[in-house]
């Protein structure tokens, strides 16, 4: 197992999965932020490990960059948390060898429409985003998507996702292209809400969480 347990030293309020850059990294690592489901709220952080990026990381060796999830009470949204879970990125910025300018912000269903809001409050903050089986929440406004056209996005959904009309995720993908962003969007033909398990064992998406930079390096003459 490389995930631990902890809780969150700067307010306490959010106890979250954590697994450490591989110890052969010799220079600050990218950080992968993930936000869960509804139905993984609670008080019990091994609900997490049962699917999606929380069981990849768990079950990989060592990767090249730093994970944490942190885990919401029953009844709660990220949204009202988004405080708490900046308090948490800064808080493992000052602690662990972790890149500022390489932070991956990614959600899955409920934790995809807190990921939207956060890195829409925030996008300064983060050098991508991952959105799985989710929606843009109703409050996030086009002005502040045009904010994320900065930020490399990859959305994942499966074309046979009850929840989650196709056409909803179709018009944000217009908006944000329209708004200059780079956005990817990929479609499981098969797919359901439950693809988090496919989507985060990719080796290709692997690849990218670690290539994001929104640090501008100037050209070397």
């Amino acid at each position: 197992m490389t995930v631990e347990h902890r809780l969150n030293t700067s307010n306490g309020s959010l106890p979250y999965l954590f697994s450490p850059v591989s110890a052969d990294a010799n220079q600050p690592a990218p950080l992968v932020l993930f936000l869960h489901g509804a139905r993984d709220r609670g008080n019990d952080l091994n609900v997490l490990l049962k699917w999606g990026l929380p069981r990849f990381v768990n079950e990989s060796s060592p990767l090249p960059y730093v994970f944490a999830a942190p885990q919401l009470p029953e009844g709660q949204t990220w949204v009202e948390r988004e405080s708490d879970v900046i308090a948490l990125l800064d808080d493992l910025i000052a602690s662990q060898p972790i890149d500022p300018y390489r932070v991956i912000i990614s959600g899955f269903s409920l934790g995809t429409a807190g990921a939207w809001h956060i890195a829409a409050s925030h996008p300064g903050r983060f050098a991508g985003l991952v959105a799985v089986s989710g929606r843009v929440p109703k409050t996030l406004e086009e002005t502040q998507l045009a904010a994320l056209k900065e930020i490399p996005i990859q959305i994942f959904q499966g074309a046979k996702d009850e929840k989650l009309p196709i056409e909803d995720t179709e018009q944000i993908v217009a908006t944000l292209r329209t708004a200059g962003g780079t956005v990817d969007f990929t479609v499981f033909p098969e797919g359901d809400h439950f693809i988090a398990d496919e989507v985060y064992s990719d080796p290709k998406l692997q690849q990218w969480l670690i290539s994001q930079n929104r640090r501008n390096v100037p050209l070397v003459v």
